[in-house]
């Protein structure tokens, strides 16, 4: 590339095995990995990386000031170790267009793996294999480009992963209340606030993650600037707040304490000025989309009548349009990840949401758009369980067009439109149609997934209980079999999965 240049390319990647910014991967030399500050982190791989080169610092430079830790690798196979170690971060990947191509079939179905950024020379060729796979968020020649894209999927991810905890369910309601109590009753003075300022500042960069200029500046200027500046301002604090109370990471909460009383004291302040204006109480409607987990959602709907903590300062909007924006299109493009309406009884209202959603994809995005078909499958969810069959295969129809638009045949999203279907026809009583579709959703998971994917559990407990309905037992057994076999590899032993899967199993054997 020309060196002149003010942006960066790929083209500009000269030949060099090379080190990380996190840990050194070479044959014979591997460094203890750093504490991660925030919720994410990227994984850059490309054979050709040479750290010494202008264009790559200039790149680092771009990107350090969106995720804090940055790890490149010029070899897949420790990268895809490194990659399957992970397991409290979701990761963003900047891949080479010639590796991409191997290693993304593999590891895109990888709960960790959020985002997928492929950085190359010729975008036509790569585009497409690329468009088969979602979390792909483009083919890119400019690292500028790529900035852009992973500032607002690395926004929407740390929104999605907000900690929530499930009283009578989840014991971290209970730490989080006990930490909360504790630090709130601390008295802070001058001389306390400016030495714990200190004192992050230098934790932060002893971590050698955040870039210089916003631990400078965060040091420098905070007193003047509010705490809920600071909070929703797009540097550190928020990221490093949110995974420490998301992971309950006592270490950086009681080095952020400081922060959480003054947030909390600003908050609690403007509410009082708030309420001292009004001659009479009054409620403020806010609103906030949220992501929510599989896992998540099983707890929520255990503990239904109960209470919900979410571990954390809620960002939140009095535009109903702009919270629904903020969420709804990376929750449909997480896997596993769902998009539930706050109140789940109000189903004429969910309907109502999810028409919302669609509206702000259509405008926003291509006609034929995946995401699209999302929110069409989000409507027939929901007209599914009120019971109106017919809406509901009109949504799911429209989904399915969509995807024959967009994506190849055998991709992974048609089992789950054909598993809807088939769920439909089931409950209207008709079994034959409802095979049918089971059917074709599992010949997509064997000829697209892993043998050992959810979407493979799912199409055999549909299966199962189709044949428990029709009477065949024996074959309902089977399935369901099969189904735990495949939950078992993937969940924890206690999971409500597993032990869901397992009550088929013992009632299917009691009618035999």
């Amino acid at each position: 590339m020309d060196k002149k240049s003010s942006k960066t390319s790929a083209a500009g990647e000269a030949k060099k095995s090379t080190s990380t910014t996190i840990i050194q991967n070479n044959a014979t030399n591997t460094c203890r990995v750093r504490r991660v500050l925030q919720n994410f982190l990227l994984i850059w791989l490309d054979a050709n990386i040479d750290e010494s080169n202008d264009d790559f610092k200039h790149s680092l430079i771009h990107l350090r000031h969106i995720v804090a830790s940055i790890t490149t690798f010029t070899d897949p196979k420790e990268c895809t170790n490194f990659l399957h170690e992970i397991q409290s971060e979701k990761v963003f990947m900047i891949v080479s267009g010639s590796l991409g191509q191997n290693i993304v079939p593999k590891i895109y179905t990888w709960s960790q793996v959020h985002s997928i950024y492929v950085f190359c020379n010729n975008r036509s060729v790569h585009e497409k294999w690329a468009k088969k796979i979602l979390k792909i968020k483009g083919v890119h020649t400019e690292i500028e480009s790529i900035c852009e894209a992973l500032k607002k999927d690395s926004a929407r991810c740390d929104r999605a992963l907000i900690s929530i905890s499930f009283r009578g369910i989840d014991a971290s309601f209970m730490y989080t209340q006990l930490i909360k109590e504790a630090l709130l009753e601390i008295d802070d003075d001058d001389a306390s606030d400016k030495k714990s300022i200190k004192d992050l500042a230098e934790y932060c960069r002893l971590q050698n993650d955040i870039a210089t200029d916003e631990i400078e500046k965060f040091e420098r200027e905070y007193h003047q600037h509010t705490p809920i500046w600071w909070y929703t301002a797009p540097f550190f604090i928020y990221t490093m707040l949110n995974r420490a109370l998301r992971l309950l990471d006592v270490d950086i909460i009681l080095k952020m304490g400081f922060f959480i009383r003054h947030l909390h004291r600003h908050i609690k302040q403007l509410y009082h000025e708030q309420q001292s204006k009004m001659r009479t109480a009054a409620v403020l409607t806010v609103y906030r989309g949220q992501g929510l987990s599989i896992q998540d959602f099983e707890k929520m709907k255990q503990s239904k009548g109960g209470f919900m903590s979410f571990n954390n300062f809620l960002s939140t909007s009095r535009d109903r349009n702009l919270s629904l924006n903020a969420f709804t299109r990376p929750a449909a493009l997480q896997d596993p990840d769902s998009v539930v309406n706050s109140d789940m009884s109000e189903y004429p209202k969910a309907v109502s949401f999810y028409e919302r959603a669609l509206d702000i994809h259509q405008n926003s995005s291509p006609s034929y758009h995946p995401d699209l078909a999302t929110s069409y499958n989000n409507i027939g969810n929901i007209y599914s369980i009120m019971g109106e069959y017919s809406k509901a295969l009109v949504s799911y129809e429209q989904a399915l067009d969509i995807y024959r638009k967009s994506l190849p045949s055998d991709h992974p999203h048609f089992a789950q439109s054909y598993n809807n279907m088939g769920m439909v026809y089931q409950n209207m009583g008709e079994y034959t149609k409802a095979l049918s579709y089971f059917k074709q959703a599992l010949d997509i998971c064997q000829k697209s997934l892993p043998p050992n994917h959810q979407h493979f559990a799912q199409s055999y407990n549909n299966i199962g209980i189709l044949y428990e309905n029709m009477g065949d037992y024996a074959k309902a057994l089977s399935f369901f079999e099969r189904s735990l076999d495949v939950k078992k590899k993937t969940l924890p032993s206690m999971h409500p999965h597993i032990v869901k899967e397992k009550k088929n199993i013992e009632r299917v054997k009691q009618k035999m």
